[in-house]
């Protein structure tokens, strides 16, 4: 047993920790979980915990179902809440060989990150998470009500959603994961949450639990949270625009004073991978049909494949690094959404970047234009292409993709194209109230 594995089982005798969940997630970001006792808790790290694995969606077929899920001792965590003597630890799935279950969209994501060791980088993300909340009451009746109608940054001083917000970060800060910001969004009764700067992994790791942690605050406050990206027509989507970055040791690989926006060549050729490979891997960053309603809702939605410095109409985004801070050095994609399963955007994302920087790929001129505002003929001349319009057009893409079905590997990769036509088959069987309301004589 290693230092770290002996060093939860003691945190679990200091805490009075009673029992233990062990998550994990399945292709679609749906959190899975099973509990143990303490008592159990060193067998699980020497052999893991048995399940099916093919009552799990994406994770193994039903001819190979044995899967074993072992705790990862470096992400154990006291759960801070009512309930006490709780404390979770996210899983790597195995198969009963030991081998990484090829399923695992966190081994997809630790696949790629070993691919960028292997270069001698390390990969940093700081995720913007924006969600709804609605009351719980009048869901239940069918009605969709937002708590509040405030708008961006509003100061709420009696408004449900600032204790929920407060709750949420008291929480994830007492269990170790530090937030950035908290504040109103634009929409009623929107929320973005701002979880700072970590390693890619541990980033993944934590909005899983973030989305945990709001969906329970929210619960206890007689409020419903959701990270759906479009709930309603005529308000702004949620979004996890996502700030990203690459380190060679303490060094930040983005960062060249002499850049324009000091921005290095290693920076300029990963934007350039994540803008040639956007509509590839669009399927996995906006993997709902509902998806493509934020994405082409209009406001400030990134639609377009383009880059810019302060354009928050573009597809990618350039802080401006101050001379002095070369660690903020970063670019920011902004077509993530926050019901995405972050092990494999994470991984697709890298996946593009590091296509760009192996393939020294140009980036083209940024775009300082409010890309919604131009023409089709004007974006056509400055060569800016469109994201995919509808998930079936992502799937297309995604699924003509060589760079994704290597990033994503066969099983993970095939379950994806599977889920996404049947997604897209089912939504396209359905009559709207769209349909009825413009169709159906009223007499």
């Amino acid at each position: 047993m290693d230092r770290q594995q002996e060093h939860v089982i003691r945190s679990v005798a200091e805490h009075d920790i009673r029992f233990l969940q062990l998550w994990f997630t399945d292709v679609l970001g749906v959190l899975k979980s099973v509990t143990i006792a303490p008592g159990e808790l060193e067998g699980a790290f020497t052999e893991g915990v048995g399940f099916d694995g093919s009552a799990v969606e994406g994770l193994a077929r039903v001819f190979e179902a044995d899967m074993i899920a072992r705790p990862d001792p470096q992400t154990f965590q006291v759960l801070s809440g009512p309930e006490t003597g709780l404390a979770r630890m996210l899983c790597d799935i195995l198969t009963p060989e030991g081998k990484p279950a090829r399923g695992d969209s966190r081994q997809v994501l630790k696949r790629m990150i070993a691919k960028a060791e292997d270069a001698g980088l390390a990969f940093y993300t700081h995720p913007e998470i924006e969600f709804y909340l609605f009351d719980a009451e009048a869901l239940a009746e069918g009605r969709l009500l937002p708590i509040d109608n405030a708008g961006y940054f509003e100061h709420t001083i009696s408004a449900r959603g600032t204790d929920v917000r407060r709750e949420v970060v008291s929480r994830l800060e007492a269990m170790g994961i530090p937030v950035e910001y908290a504040h109103h969004e634009g929409g009623p009764g929107q929320h973005e949450i701002d979880l700072r700067y970590a390693d890619a992994l541990s980033t993944a790791d934590n909005i899983m639990t973030f989305r945990t942690v709001v969906a329970e605050v929210a619960q206890e406050n007689g409020v419903v949270a959701t990270f759906m990206p479009k709930p309603l027509i005529d308000a702004p989507g949620s979004g996890m625009h996502t700030h990203l970055s690459l380190f060679e040791a303490d060094r930040n690989a983005f960062f060249d004073p002499a850049g324009q926006y000091q921005i290095s060549l290693t920076g300029r050729r990963f934007i350039a991978g994540l803008l040639r490979h956007a509509p590839e891997f669009t399927a996995v960053t906006c993997q709902h049909v509902n998806s493509y309603k934020r994405l082409w809702g209009g406001g400030e939605a990134p639609s377009y494949i383009c880059w810019g410095h302060n354009n928050r109409s573009a597809l990618v985004r350039v802080p401006l690094a101050k001379p002095d801070k070369s660690q903020s050095a970063r670019v920011e994609y902004r077509a993530l959404d926050p019901s995405a399963n972050p092990y494999l955007a994470f991984a697709v994302l890298l996946a593009a970047g590091l296509a760009g920087i192996e393939g020294e790929y140009d980036l083209p001129e940024g775009a300082e234009d409010d890309v919604w505002r131009l023409s089709g003929s004007e974006r056509k001349a400055l060569g800016i292409d469109a994201l995919p319009s509808s998930l079936h057009r992502a799937v297309e893409l995604f699924e003509g993709s060589e760079l994704m079905a290597q990033t994503l590997g066969e099983d993970a990769f095939e379950f994806v194209i599977r889920n996404k036509n049947r997604e897209w088959q089912d939504y396209r069987a359905q009559i709207t109230q769209f349909e009825l309301a413009r169709f159906l004589p009223l007499h």
